[in-house]
């Protein structure tokens, strides 16, 4: 499964797609240490991975067109995660994580 492959840091970063690009992140989602966010547009994209950090994109098949698609892909792979004050909310995420994952 791609997030346990991202959890494990076998990848970096994960691209998932589905018909809506919800369900996958619900799925995605349950694995601890995975950040699975939904977009569909480049704002969305660069703002996930600059403030939040996320390590998997998913996309909704019939909601983005092909082009619109890979400008997201390009620009969730070319964003850095910003840190700083972002970093916080990581920390808040991950010991939420520990509380209900044990």
């Amino acid at each position: 499964m791609v997030a346990e492959a991202v959890a494990s840091k076998e990848f970096d970063f994960g691209i998932l797609i589905c018909g809506t690009g919800i369900g996958i992140g619900i799925a995605a989602n349950k694995i601890p240490g995975i950040r699975a966010a939904l977009c569909s547009d480049t704002f969305s994209a660069h703002a996930t991975r600059e403030h939040n950090d996320a390590n998997i994109l998913t996309i909704g098949q019939r909601v983005v067109g092909p082009g619109l698609a890979l400008d997201i892909v390009k620009t969730f792979l070319n964003t850095k995660f910003e840190g700083g004050r972002h970093q916080n909310r990581i920390d808040k995420i991950t010991e939420i994580e520990k509380k209900y994952y044990k």
